[in-house]
């Protein structure tokens, strides 16, 4: 029975060895062939300069003494120009002064010949392991600066978040592309990172990115990376999101505000598992698991031309909906007990109580924001240091006050949670003339919620009207 192959130990792993000896050069190439993802090789400086602008290279094996430009010269003009990548320079010939001119150059390690094939192994192991720690890092600081408020928790009891939590469980054991679809604040993000958490793919890096909050020229060079002297107002080269998460998984948030020529790209990078940096030839092999997320219908956003059906059906290998909070607001306690154990530590204060009459006033809201809104609320609240429900409806307790100041024979009764927001609602309609598309815009809310608020209205008003005497 044939034996199986050993796979390749670092089979990511883009190595240029440079070396005007031929021996080294196919001594190299062999060590290495078998345990990389690609070799190359080149016997100068300028056939090297060839290799790098198309393709991209996590490391290099770079000799010294090299005929015309030396091996040490290239390393300096190569980090000007913004290769960020390991490099092993080789000599046959050293001193103490090369070594130390070496390492300013920009050198990760320094390795005298002849060596060992475990010498040489060893070296590439350390280097790879740094530049994988550097992406990690790296992919670390972005996603803290990418993150949302409401990543906190997967909270609650309910039997949607029961069912949430099954759905997650069951495709975070494949590998499958997954759409997540909710209402903003529902925690898209979160369910991704729990995707990820719980995939064979959790020792990788998390790499979240908001389609929304990049501009269209800046999107493509975020993902994708560039070329030196491709950026706008040139500068170095740049490995892009899609590099940063090899191995992990990328979260592309509110994917419906994609620009369409991008969505065409991100299909092909879906299909051919390769991308190409902009201003580059090199078209670099990604393993990553792409998780997207919107809050908007895409199946209407196809129809209306503003998204790609191909891209879309492509996205939708599996989507998940997550649930806004109205559909379970029996999590509310739990949520809130969870909210007041994180936020309070972080913001240094002492943790408050929240009355069981309290929390059923909050059930009476519907959290057009959801999840985050309530978190919102929390966070305010412990920092004043009482629930300040007040904020949910901001505005209008000086509203009813001057409503009842208005009205003769004003009795100063109590106003209740839904009479508020039929007020605020009422008076945000007033001011932008009846427009209900405006009006729901600026309540944070569509317009299908809108349009239910005044048929609950109507129906309350009918059941209220006296019957009619024959």
């Amino acid at each position: 029975m044939p034996s199986t192959p050993t796979p390749p130990e670092w089979p990511l792993a883009h190595v240029l060895v440079v070396d005007d000896e031929a021996g080294m050069r196919n001594f190299l190439e062999k060590t290495l062939a078998s345990r990389c993802g690609e070799v190359h090789s080149a016997a100068d400086a300028e056939a090297g300069d060839e290799l790098i602008k198309h393709h991209r290279f996590d490391l290099l094996v770079l000799d010294i003494t090299l005929p015309g430009k030396s091996g040490i010269a290239w390393l300096r003009e190569l980090r000007e120009q913004g290769y960020a990548g390991e490099v092993i320079l080789i000599t046959a010939f050293a001193d103490l002064d090369t070594a130390i001119e070496a390492l300013r150059a920009g050198a990760s390690d320094f390795i005298l010949k002849p060596f060992r094939v475990t010498q040489i192994l060893n070296a590439v192991r350390r280097g790879l392991e740094r530049a994988k720690l550097q992406r990690e890092n790296w992919a670390l600081r972005h996603a803290l600066r990418q993150r949302t408020p409401q990543a906190d928790g997967l909270v609650g009891s309910s039997i949607a978040i029961k069912g949430l939590q099954a759905a997650l469980q069951r495709v975070a054991a494949v590998d499958s592309t997954v759409l997540l679809a909710g209402e903003s604040g529902t925690g898209k993000e979160l369910a991704a990172l729990a995707l990820h958490r719980r995939s064979t793919r959790r020792p990788g890096p998390f790499v979240p990115v908001n389609c929304a909050t990049m501009s269209p020229a800046h999107i493509e060079q975020e993902l994708f990376g560039h070329a030196s002297g491709a950026a706008p107002g040139g500068g170095p080269g740049r490995d892009g999101l899609f590099v940063y998460a090899q191995g992990g998984t990328l979260f592309l948030d509110e994917i419906g505000d994609l620009p369409l020529a991008l969505q065409a790209t991100l299909l092909r990078v879906l299909e051919d598992r390769r991308i190409r940096p902009v201003g580059s030839e090199q078209l670099i092999p990604v393993d990553v698991r792409i998780v997207a997320a919107t809050n908007r219908r895409l199946a209407d956003e196809v129809a209306a031309g503003r998204f790609r059906a191909d891209l879309y059906y492509r996205l939708q290998v599996v989507e998940i909906n997550l649930p806004p909070l109205r559909a379970h607001k029996e999590d509310i306690p739990e949520l809130v007990a969870h909210f007041i154990a994180t936020l309070a530590p972080r913001l240094g204060v002492p943790p408050m109580e929240v009355s069981a009459d309290e929390l059923a006033y909050l059930a009476q809201y519907d959290w057009p924001g959801n999840v985050r809104e309530l978190r919102n609320l929390i966070e305010r609240s412990l920092i004043l240091g009482a629930l300040n429900v007040s904020a949910l409806y901001q505005g209008l307790a000086r509203m009813e006050a001057g409503a009842r100041a208005a009205a003769p024979g004003a009795t100063g009764g109590p106003t209740t949670l839904h009479a508020l927001e039929k007020q605020h609602i009422l008076a945000v309609l007033e001011s932008v003339g009846g427009d209900k598309t405006r009006a729901a815009q600026l309540l944070g809310v569509s317009r299908r919620t809108l349009e239910r608020r005044y048929a609950e209205w109507a129906q309350g008003a009918e059941s209220a009207r006296p019957a009619r005497t024959i």
